[in-house]
């Protein structure tokens, strides 16, 4: 029953009758408190259903089809429905996009109709996946290149893709909210998204800790590896502590689902030992002893063998591409690159994309301050060159020294500072590393104190630089802006500088400002 509500429409027809709220009706006397028959006014709902005449459901059908909806309530006025309306004077009153269900559920006469059966086949039907793919990258090093990477590759292939990384959340390369959204409110803000038809979500380990993972279950989970970072934070503080952490996101992957897993870290190994879900690997060594072995038992792997991505299951290879030709590798270049491709690759095959679609989309990813900020950005100037990365631990300072090293420079300068939450023993390995590939070296500690004093950091810093060659040229210089403008008046014509910058937009966008006036733009 619907509570019938007095209004002036009921007190109207009331003092017609001279009557009130207080008066008591006669006995057998009907007194009307509505002007209308709606159910909402205290109409009674009665089932004829199989009473309808067929031309009168035609025409209900045409209204739906013509507005466009495929569910609604129509509202029509007629002595019966058993005649066309046509012929008995019914009309057509209103028609509603979304109809109540109660009156056909349990109408006061006639049959009961399960009228929302019928709409729940509609949006789930039978033998079709309600829910929507997700992909989930963690590790330390590399989990934003390798979630843009399979964004890029899902997009490409015509599927509406929203990703989640530490700069930002994008629906189909579009950023949609600017910062570090790696935990579950930024995987919330994606999964919520009526248009995303692919979620593609990096999972750092802040989130895990703080609140978990923002979904119950996942397709695929990629851990890139596992490296010495973030320790002495949370309570984590061995590696062993990480790889807990990490492990969740392999622990919410399907039964049916897969865990991509570095073959050449041995913390991502372990993790494949509790793994409840299928397991393949990817490496840079195909002779890897562990690649060896899960060929033999017909596993799925990818490696990297004499210059191809390359997809192994068992005894049986297919290439798909060569290193040289695909852009985010630099010409082959950079090996911790490479690993990515081999993750992104291998997540994506096993997802079911052809070998030549991801082919395709791996050469068409090209790192630039756009596709990848921070990663890997690269800047040509008439007489120099400029490399801007976010490497901020010895994992991701050895990564750069190894790419530093195939490239011939008059001079290699770097722009370094330190993370205020790192253990000191991390932020004097990083630049005892920078010491190590800088002939001159820029100490620029603007951000990212993190509850430690400034010249903490600087004299920490300066510790490790001192411990490979204490007459290294340093110069240290807080401001951002002075300190980039420094380098570039500074430059020596033939010479690479490499700014692994705390605040990477910043520095981008002074480069890029650098460089747009020595072109003239």
């Amino acid at each position: 029953l619907t509570e019938i509500t007095v209004d002036r429409d009921t007190l109207d027809l009331l003092e017609k009758k001279s009557y009130t709220l207080e008066t008591i009706p006669s006995k057998g006397e009907i007194i009307y408190l509505k002007s209308t028959a709606n159910l909402s006014t205290g109409g009674t709902s009665i089932d004829v259903t199989d009473l309808v005449h067929p031309q009168n459901i035609f025409i209900s059908e045409r209204i739906s089809r013509v507005i466009g909806l495929d569910i609604c309530g129509i509202d029509i006025m007629a002595e019966n429905l058993t005649q066309p309306l046509p012929e008995n004077g019914g009309v057509v009153l209103e028609v509603n996009a979304a109809p109540g269900f109660r009156m056909h559920l349990a109408p006061s006469e006639g049959l009961a109709r399960n009228v929302a059966a019928p709409v729940i086949d509609m949006l789930y039907p039978v033998g079709k996946s309600a829910r929507i793919p997700i992909i989930a990258v963690t590790g330390t090093n590399g989990k934003t290149t390798t979630t843009r990477l399979i964004a890029h590759i899902v997009k490409s292939n015509g599927t509406r893709v929203g990703f989640t990384t530490s700069d930002g959340i994008y629906v189909q390369n579009t950023k949609l909210m600017k910062g570090d959204t790696t935990g579950p409110v930024s995987t919330e803000f994606i999964l919520r998204d009526p248009t995303v038809e692919f979620a593609v979500l990096e999972t750092a380990r802040g989130g895990i800790l703080r609140a978990g993972l923002g979904f119950n279950s996942c397709d695929i989970g990629v851990i890139t590896n596992i490296q010495e970072d973030h320790l002495g934070i949370s309570d984590i503080n061995t590696l062993d502590d990480l790889t807990k952490v990490k492990a969740v996101v392999i622990g919410a992957v399907k039964r049916s689902g897969w865990a991509v897993l570095n073959a050449d870290n041995k913390y991502c190994v372990k993790i494949a030992k509790t793994a409840d879900c299928n397991v393949a690997y990817f490496s840079m060594d195909e002779n890897n002893p562990l690649i060896i072995d899960h060929g033999k038992k017909g596993g799925i792997a990818a490696i990297y063998e004499n210059g191809y991505i390359t997809i192994k299951k068992g005894e049986w290879k297919i290439r798909v591409e060569k290193v040289t030709h695909i852009p985010l590798t630099f010409g082959g270049t950079v090996d911790f690159m490479i690993q990515n491709v081999l993750a992104a690759t291998l997540a994506t095959f096993l997802q079911g994309y052809k070998i030549e679609d991801i082919k395709m989309s791996l050469e068409t990813f090209i790192p630039s301050a756009a596709q990848t900020p921070g990663r890997m950005n690269t800047f040509k100037f008439k007489d120099f060159r400029v490399l801007v990365d976010f490497a901020h631990n010895p994992d991701g300072f050895n990564g750069i020294k190894g790419f530093l090293q195939t490239i011939q420079a008059t001079e290699h300068v770097g722009v370094i500072s330190g993370t205020g939450d790192r253990r000191d023993e991390d932020i004097i390995e990083t630049a005892r590393i920078a010491a190590q590939m800088f002939d001159r070296i820029i100490i620029c500690q603007e951000k990212y104190l993190r509850g430690r004093d400034r010249q903490e950091l600087i004299d920490l810093l300066l510790t490790g630089i001192n411990q490979v060659n204490p007459d290294k040229e340093v110069i240290i210089n807080n401001n951002g802006d002075d300190c980039f403008r420094y380098i570039i008046a500074t430059a020596k014509p033939g010479s690479y500088i490499t700014i692994l910058s705390d605040t990477i937009d910043n520095a981008i966008g002074k480069v890029t400002e650098y460089l747009d006036k020595e072109f003239g733009v």
